[in-house]
């Protein structure tokens, strides 16, 4: 078990019941469509189904990740980054709380990934986080494998930086950043589960 960090398709994000968002889906178009928004529906981006879906483990501690978002976001961007629920790849100015709990909330807050994108490239920056060898092909567990399973480790002595001194940390800033990159490249919704 543990937290996962997953896409969801667009059968998934329209459905009610166990595993659907329709709920969410709907509340949320409501509110777009209150500030004159246009409604969200994922789509595949050029009409294509993503060649996969994204999904990480999240296990490492996340101490480190929390002291790094504190010393380079605003407080505001610490809070939302850390506190969203799902993930769209809408152009939002603010995030949009909805009255339903998610699996770790009493509420639910969406964010834009535009905002996500911006915030985790800054943290990547902080990190010197080398992102030519990161993974970036959105394999199931693409990034969790290389951060835990020793890729990491043996890339650090030839990439040193301040991401080679604590790899939980940089695992945490490279899955917000690939998440977001995700999210606007294939149309998706992105949620914790």
């Amino acid at each position: 078990m543990g937290v996962y960090l997953v896409s969801v398709d667009a059968q998934e994000w329209s459905g009610t019941g166990e595993g659907g968002h329709g709920e969410v889906a709907s509340a949320l178009n409501s509110e777009l469509e209150r500030r004159g928004l246009p409604l969200y529906e994922p789509e595949a981006a050029a009409g294509q189904e993503p060649p996969g879906w994204f999904e990480e483990k999240m296990s490492p501690p996340m101490d480190g990740f929390d002291t790094l978002c504190r010393a380079t976001l605003t407080a505001e961007e610490r809070e939302n980054l850390l506190g969203w629920a799902v993930l769209v790849p809408c152009a939002l100015d603010e995030g949009v709380t909805l009255p339903f709990g998610s699996p770790y909330t009493d509420e639910t807050l969406v964010l834009g990934a535009p905002y996500v994108l911006a915030l985790a490239e800054r943290l990547a920056a902080a990190l010197a986080l080398p992102l030519d060898l990161v993974p970036a092909t959105f394999g199931n567990l693409e990034l969790t494998l290389w951060f835990l399973e020793g890729d990491a480790e043996r890339a650090a002595p030839t990439r040193p930086g301040p991401w080679a001194d604590d790899l939980a940390t940089a695992f945490y800033a490279a899955v917000y950043l690939r998440a977001a990159q995700y999210s606007l490249r294939h149309g998706r919704p992105i949620t914790w589960c």
